[in-house]
């Protein structure tokens, strides 16, 4: 998604915010965008968060059932967590975020 997509999304969309992610998702073209600010940490730091939220979003295999922009946004609590430890609460606030 282009940067002008995920701000439209950030402006239309109620956030579901969690302890380590916020999921918003807003009627689109079924894109998606993982975003790391640095408040997650150095380059370092916010690639491998938005390495892990792709990884997570691959397990969880979510299929919103019209086409919806999703925008994964980590946040500081992401930071030595696992893929497998994202996973439950990334199925949980898409469920509660975006409809499927």
């Amino acid at each position: 998604m282009r940067a002008s997509e995920v701000q439209r999304v950030f402006r239309i969309a109620t956030p579901s915010r969690g302890k380590r992610m916020v999921v918003f998702g807003a009627p689109g073209s079924g894109g998606l965008a993982v975003v790391a600010s640095r408040k997650v940490g150095g380059a370092v730091d916010r690639n491998r968060a938005k390495r892990i939220l792709r990884a997570a979003w691959r397990v969880t295999a979510f299929e919103p059932s019209e086409a919806t922009d999703v925008v994964l946004v980590a946040r500081e609590g992401i930071r030595g967590v696992k893929t497998q430890d994202l996973v439950g609460e990334m199925t949980e606030l898409l469920r509660v975020g975006v409809k499927a």
